[in-house]
C-alpha cells in the first residue's frame, strides 16, 4: 500500500513539474519555432541539406551565431575564424553562469546539459523562478525548481530542433518572407523584462542595466556595446551586492 502510495505520488508532483515547466517555456518555444524555422529555409536556400540544420540544432544551438554559420560555411572560412567568432559573440554566457554556481552543480548528470542549453531566454526565465519561489509552492523546493529549468531547457531546445527541421523542408516547397520575424525574439524579452519587472521589489538592477545598456549604446555603437555592458553591469551588481539583497 504505502510503496505504492508514494509511487503514485512522485508521478503527480513530476507531473506538476512538467505541466509547469512547459506553461513556463511556451512564450520561448512559440519564439523558437519561428526564428528556427526561418534559419531552417536559409540553410536550406544556401544549399544545405535539412540534415545540416538539425546537426547545428543540436550540437551549435546559439541562435543568432547559427545564423552566422550560413554565411561561414558558404564562404568557406577557417576553422579559426569560425571559432573566435563563436566566443566573442557568446562569451555574454559566462556572466550569465554565475548566477547558476549554486543550481548547476547540484545537478547531477543533467549538469553538462543545463550548461549546453542556456540561452539569452531561458537564463532569463530560469532567473525568475527563483523570484517566484516565496510565492508558489512547487518552486519552494529547490528540487523541484531545478527539475523546473531542466524541462524549460529541453522544451526550448526540443521546439527549436523542430523549427530548424521544418523549415528545412517546408522551405523547399513553399516561398516565405522572412523580413522581420526576428523581431518575435525581440517581444519575448519584452515579456521578461516585464515579468521579472513584477516579480522583483526592488528595480535598481533593472534600472542600471538599461541606465548603462543606453549609454554605452550611445558611446560605442550597437555593435560594440554588448560585452562592456554586462562586464560594467556585472561588476557594479557583484561589489552592491548585499546592499542589493538588503533592500529586496
Amino acid at each position: 500500500m504505502f510503496p505504492g502510495f508514494f509511487r503514485e505520488k512522485d508521478y503527480m508532483m513530476n507531473r506538476k513539474i512538467i505541466e509547469y515547466a512547459f506553461r513556463q517555456s511556451l512564450p520561448i518555444t512559440c519564439s523558437y519555432l519561428f526564428v528556427s524555422f526561418a534559419y531552417g529555409i536559409m540553410m536550406q536556400e544556401s544549399g544545405f541539406h535539412v540534415g545540416w540544420s538539425l546537426l547545428t540544432s543540436m550540437t551549435v544551438y546559439t541562435g543568432a551565431f547559427q545564423f552566422v554559420l550560413i554565411t561561414f560555411f558558404s564562404s568557406g572560412a577557417s576553422y579559426l575564424t569560425i571559432a573566435l567568432t563563436a566566443l566573442f559573440m557568446n562569451s555574454r554566457q559566462l556572466f550569465y553562469g554565475l548566477s547558476f554556481v549554486d543550481d548547476f552543480p547540484k545537478m547531477g548528470r543533467k549538469k553538462m546539459y543545463m550548461i549546453h542549453t542556456m540561452t539569452d531566454e531561458t537564463y532569463a526565465v530560469n532567473c525568475s523562478l527563483k523570484q517566484k519561489s516565496d510565492k508558489e509552492a512547487i518552486l519552494s523546493d529547490d528540487i523541484n525548481r531545478r527539475n523546473i529549468m531542466f524541462y524549460v531547457a529541453l522544451f526550448s531546445r526540443i521546439s527549436w530542433m523542430i523549427g530548424a527541421v521544418a523549415g528545412g523542408m517546408i522551405g523547399q516547397l513553399l516561398p516565405f518572407e522572412l523580413e522581420g520575424i526576428d523581431f518575435c525574439m525581440t517581444a519575448l524579452f519584452v515579456v521578461i523584462f516585464l515579468d521579472q519587472w513584477k516579480v522583483y521589489k526592488s528595480h535598481i538592477s533593472a534600472i542600471l542595466g538599461i541606465s548603462v545598456g543606453v549609454l554605452l549604446l550611445l558611446l560605442l555603437g550597437p555593435d560594440r556595446f554588448m560585452l562592456p555592458t554586462l562586464v560594467l553591469v556585472s561588476g557594479i551588481l557583484v561589489l552592491a551586492r548585499r546592499r542589493l539583497e538588503e533592500n529586496e
